[in-house]
This record gives structure tokens, sequence and C-alpha cells, in this order.
């Protein structure tokens, strides 16, 4: 049974993107400036090679990472929480959403105001806790509701809890998505409640975003019509408005959040369990407060090993962003930065990536590891990390034993391939050629034939070890001959071990060596 845990530490960059001047950023790095704090700590994510991503050169790296890792460019056009969870999810959006510099236009408002039956204070961009010193009071004499946004293409509505009751804001909040379609589909309409009195108003854990649906079809979309779960925890149900999701759980901060995803380890299911981890976002990067961020970072990293310490077999962790907010630059508002991503299991191997463009890559990721066929707008870098299995390492063997009978005296290539059968038998063949060279067999076709001739037809897995003089000598790719034969009986999913040398090789499938084969339903 596989599973991925998939943990967004929203907000948490690893640097400024090239076009972050683009974007109003510069000087922009959300982990470097929180490192910089008395309450940060980091050991456990320094263990898994968090600083051996590219481009983090002020903490120590480690020697042996524990993980494999990379960090990702994002593709779309824009740095916040929807367009960022949607690239994540295989989504890249080529416009920008809507954004109101100047406040939202009258039209908007005044439909608003009509449908509510309520006045409107402010419209205008607003730092969130600003807003309620300034407009609190006034809302609560009058009943008027804050109505604000900022740099991100969001409609937020602050009230009061004992003014406006919460189903009632949100009854708000769907007013205003209603409305704001078309040319002003902004990303999200918040609810943003609050308590407290003159002087002393403090925002609650009560806040709810209302999300456009994702203009095309998601990974977690895909997951759940193949009938595999897709657990949402905290926001991502919010995010994603409920499409993809089969279960889904509120959280009120990141403890509850990763207290619940730790509790989800002990659910029996196949599929995506997605945890987004608000505060450093909304708590800490938003407002500006480096230590806060720190010590939420350090929460994070000392929960880490209760969680790693649980995960079973076919589990794989990864970690990630959705974007900067860099706590200690110039303004409030998101950054333009390369996300982190940190992939862990037991059967991950610990490699570097660099760096790779499109957050859309988790999602190809996720969806081949769980057999999905989707890959949404981004490449796949899950062959490049999975560890040898009993499986693969046994046909990798039968492969190079069967090179060591190569019969090919004329060119001196010798070439093993062993075919693994869907009831588990393994048949295996070398190149045999002849001096009259039409009657030349190669290894592939050799193993194939023998398991036909068998009576077998399903097939599992193939693979190819070849060189000069019995050597291996890097990968040694089917010729065409042979990779149409192979279409003839093999699901192009199937997968075509390539091998490097006797015990390392390359994951490929057979539509990937032969994407548009010719099939018996050319000729029906």
């Amino acid at each position: 049974m596989k599973r991925v845990f998939l943990i967004v530490l929203d907000s948490c960059g690893v640097g400024e993107e090239p076009d972050a001047a683009l974007f109003g950023d510069h000087d922009c790095n959300t982990l470097k400036r929180i490192s910089q704090s008395e309450k940060f700590r980091s050991d456990n994510m320094q263990k898994l090679g968090v600083f051996n991503i590219d481009g983090q050169d002020y903490m120590p790296s480690s020697a042996r990472p524990a993980a494999a890792v990379c960090r990702l460019r994002e593709r779309s056009a824009g740095k916040d929480t929807t367009i960022g969870h949607w690239e994540i999810a295989g989504i890249v959006s080529q416009s920008p959403m809507p954004t109101y510099p100047d406040g939202f236009p009258d039209e908007i408002i005044e439909e608003f105001k009509k449908q509510t039956g309520r006045g409107v204070l402010c419209n205008k961009p607003f730092s969130g806790t600003e807003v309620i010193k300034i407009y609190g009071e006034e809302h609560m004499r009058t009943g008027d509701l804050i109505v604000y946004t900022s740099a991100d293409s969001v409609f937020q509505i602050a009230a009061h809890e004992e003014t406006v009751p919460l189903e009632k804001l949100y009854e708000y909040c769907r007013v205003a998505r209603r409305i704001l379609t078309g040319k002003h589909a902004v990303g999200r309409v918040i609810a943003r409640p609050f308590i407290g009195e003159p002087g002393n108003f403090t925002r609650t854990t009560n806040r709810r975003d209302f999300s456009l649906l994702p203009p095309r079809k998601t990974l977690l979309d895909a997951l759940k019509e193949d009938g595999k779960t897709v657990y949402a925890i905290g926001k991502i149900n919010d995010i994603f408005a409920g499409s993809g999701v089969t279960d889904k759980v509120a959280t009120h901060g990141n403890t509850e959040g990763m207290k619940l995803t730790l509790e989800a380890l002990d659910r029996d299911f196949e599929g995506l369990c997605f945890t987004n981890l608000v505060d450093f976002d909304s708590l800490y990067g938003h407002r500006q407060d480096v230590d806060g961020y720190a010590a939420a970072f350090a929460e994070f990293d000392a929960w880490l090993p209760s969680f790693t310490a649980k995960m079973r077999d076919g589990d794989v962790l990864m970690i990630t962003a959705d974007h900067g907010c860099d706590p200690g630059d110039t303004h409030t508002d998101h950054t333009r930065e390369y996300v982190p991503l940190i992939v862990y299991g037991k059967n991950i191997k610990p490699v570097n990536l660099g760096t790779r463009r499109g957050f859309c890559d988790i999602a190809a990721s996720i969806a081949e590891y769980l057999g999905s066929g989707y890959r949404g707008e981004g490449e796949s870098f899950m062959k490049s990390i999975l560890k040898p299995t009993a499986e693969e390492k046994a046909l990798c063997r039968a492969a190079y034993d069967a090179m060591g009978r190569s019969y090919s005296p004329y060119s001196g290539y010798k070439v093993g391939a062993a075919v693994l059968c869907s009831d588990g038998t393994v048949f295996s063949g070398c190149n045999i050629e002849n001096s009259s060279f039409t009657p030349t067999v190669c290894a592939e076709r050799t193993a194939i034939f023998k398991a036909i001739s068998e009576g077998r037809r399903q097939f599992r897995m193939l693979a190819v070890c070849g060189g000069k003089d019995g050597k291996p000598g890097g990968v040694f790719p089917p010729c065409g001959v042979c990779r149409q034969v192979l279409s003839e009986f093999c699901d192009p999913d199937m997968p075509v071990l390539l091998m490097k040398s006797k015990s390392t090789f390359e994951r490929s499938t057979l539509g990937e060596l032969l994407p548009r084969s010719f099939t018996p339903s050319y000729i029906k």
C-alpha cells in the first residue's frame, strides 16, 4: 500500500527567483532570514538535507543527507497561495489573478452591499491586524463589514464574532464569491473573524477561504477518479474548493495540523494526505515576525522525528512550500521565491536533484508513485529517487547473467535481457548473431519469445544490460524492432530497466521508449 504525505510549510521560500523584481521583490529569502533568529532550530531538517538544496550556503549542509532534495522554480505568473497550490497539484497558471491596489471597483462593492444588506468600510489594501485596529470599533457600532485586499488576489472580509456570527460571515463570503467572477475572479474570498474590545482586537482561528475551482484537472481529481484517498488537512480543501478531496479536516494552526497529520499515519488508505501549515504565513510572514516564524519552524523540526518513526515501508514524505513571505524584507506581502522540496522514505535515495523548473513536478512524481497516469504540466522525478526493489535487483541480475551467454562474434556487443511475467516467472535471453546478418536476434526478443512460447502473455517489467565484450557500458536501450515487438504484448506503462552497470540502472517505461507505437488496433 503506497501513501504520500505532502506537507506545505506555507510561505517557507528558499531565495528569490530570477524574476523576483517583476513581482516587486528583492533580497528575499524566507528560510535564510529566520535562520538568523535565536529561536531557530533545524537539527532534523538539516539531517534530511534542507541545507544541501541549491543556494542554501548560510548554514552547514549534511555530509550524508537522509532525503532526496531540490529547489523548485515557479512557472506560474503569481506568488500567491492559490496559484502556488494549483501548480503543486499540476496546473501552471499563465496569467496572474486580478489584484486591486486601489481597492475594488464601485460595481463590485455596490452589488456586495446590495446582496448582504450591510455597508462596507475600508476597501483598500491593508494589513489584516492594522485594519481591525482602525476600523474595528466603527464596524461594531454600525455593523458595516470591513472589506480589504492585499498584494494578492484576495477579497477579505473582517467582522467581530459578536457583531456578525461566524455562519453569517461565511454566508457573506459565499455572496462575494458568487459576485467575483469573470475579470474579477479573485483567487480567494477570505473570512477574517476577530474578537476583543477596541484597542485590543485579536483575529481568531476561525478563518475560512472560499477559492475558485481549479480551471483544469488536478492531481487530486485524478487520484479520486482512480479510487484513491485524498485526505485534506488544514486549508487544502478550501484552496481547491473541495475538488478532488475525499476526506477533509480543518485546523486551527500548525500544532493541530501536525497532530492530525501524525494521526493520519494510523489510517489505512492508499493515496495522498495533503497538509497545509498556515501559521508560517498568516501569523509570522505577513506580520514581519522573524522570531515567531523561526520558533514555528523549530516546532515543526522537533515534531519531525515523531512522524518519520511511524512511517510504513511504502510511505513517502514530501515537504515543500507554495511561495515565500520573507518576514524581514521591506513589505508584508508574499515574496517570489524558489521553494524547497524534501522527499523522504525507506525506498527513497538521498540524491540532490538540483534546481527544477515547476512546482508541478511534485504532482507528476506523486502520480507516478501512486500508479496514476496523470502528469499535469510537470515532469516526474520519481524514477531518479526510488531505491531498487528486490524484484528489480533480481531482474537485473538475470539480465546481466544472460549477457554473459551472448553469441556476438561479429559486433562484439553482448546484450542480455530479462522479462518478468505477471505470474512472477522470469525469462531471460541474449543476442544471437549470424554471419548472414538478417537472422540475428536481439536479447529482448529472445527473452519475450521464450516467454510466449511457454504460454505467457502478460508482462510486468523488462531489464536490459549490454556492452562491448561483455562489460556493461552504460544504457543500452532496445532497438526499434524490439520496441515494436514489446508494444505488441506489453502495456505502455510497463517499467523498463536500462542497466548502466552491473548494479545500477535507469528507469523508463515502454511508452517513453516508443511513445506512438503501431499497435494491432490500426489493422482491425
